[in-house]
């Protein structure tokens, strides 16, 4: 008969990689795992791992008794934390997958606004621009953008945005501000760096669409970059409106030809389908929501500062009531 303690242990060391990882994680000896997955394995009659020196892989038998194993034993664990939860606040810890570039998109003091709203709750930040595969890395909830490839996962859009073409007013008074889309020939113009000789941008315009073939005077491989060179007057940049929102309305940006734009993909919550959702992730994607809903440009720092200033005036209070 088969130990579910050693199912168990098997789930944690596929998405630990590692008998020596899931050892420091459960606090267990790895020779321990290591001869208890070795009994499983000769109790069900079939190899789940191959073992070398290096690395840990999954045997196709393993990858399939993995995919069926790992669902059930997150809803009994997922379970026990909801009847906690039924009794009071979210609670438990999180991990949640995004990309390398998340927190300069969006702030880390939102992070700091989501812990004063549920202290009981931890959150693990997993950052990687690849897909992370959910259920064998243990990911409760990945943020994602782009086109979302069928898949069996969950997905709810947070948000929808466009690209338009941005310069700064700096930029502007130099070079002038571009009449027609035929007149980004002669400016500056930010790409990014996978095609520095020319770069073809596609447009909705008020005709349909069109299309100009600029020359980048600057290119750099991530939005952030190009928005930091707009920023600076380096040139005219066709990024989306979610991430150049604060400038935008501040005027440190404008948006030229405003007549011109392109629909970006949409930026999702993803996460592995249950039938009861455990109440930490609902919370944490409904900030996000809410957040991204209110518009980025509120980028959490006067949320921060005004949870900062509460917090110190409850200190005061507390100080004077000692005294």
């Amino acid at each position: 008969m088969l130990d579910l303690n050693d199912i168990w242990l098997f789930v944690h060391v596929v998405r630990a990689g590692s008998f020596a990882a899931a050892g420091r994680k459960l606090s267990m000896p790895p020779n321990t795992i290591s001869r208890r997955l070795q009994t499983l394995e000769a109790n069900m009659g079939v190899r789940l791992l191959q073992r070398s020196t290096r690395q840990l892989n999954m045997t196709a038998a393993g990858r399939e008794f993995f995919e069926r194993c790992a669902p059930g034993l997150e809803d009994i664990e997922h379970a026990s934390v909801s009847l906690t939860e039924s009794q009071g606040e979210p609670t438990g810890s999180l991990r949640v997958a995004a990309p390398v570039d998340f927190f300069d998109n969006f702030s880390i003091e939102w992070m700091h606004e989501f812990m004063h709203l549920y202290p009981k709750v931890q959150l693990e930040f997993v950052l990687n621009d690849g897909r992370a595969d959910l259920i064998a890395e243990g990911i409760d909830l990945a943020f994602r953008g782009g086109v979302l490839p069928d898949s069996s996962l969950v997905a709810r859009k947070l948000v929808q945005s466009h690209l338009a073409l941005i310069a700064s007013p700096r930029y502007l008074e130099r070079q002038g501000t571009p009449q027609a889309l035929a007149d980004l020939v002669a400016h500056a113009c930010l790409a990014t760096s996978q095609a520095p000789q020319h770069t073809v941008w596609k447009l909705e315009g008020p005709h349909g669409p069109e299309s100009v073939r600029v020359v980048p005077r600057l290119c750099v491989n991530t939005a952030q970059g190009q928005l930091r060179a707009a920023r600076a007057g380096l040139g005219i940049a066709l990024l989306p409106t979610m991430l150049a929102s604060e400038d935008l309305r501040n005027g440190t940006l404008v948006n030229i030809l405003p007549d011109y734009q392109r629909d970006t993909m949409g930026f999702y919550a993803v996460y592995v389908h249950r039938r009861q959702l455990p109440s930490a992730v609902s919370a944490l994607i409904e900030f996000f929501a809410d957040k991204l809903e209110r518009g980025i440009a509120d980028k959490g720092a006067q949320a921060c500062q005004r949870l900062l200033e509460a917090e110190a005036q409850v200190g005061l209070v507390q100080e004077k009531a000692v005294a």
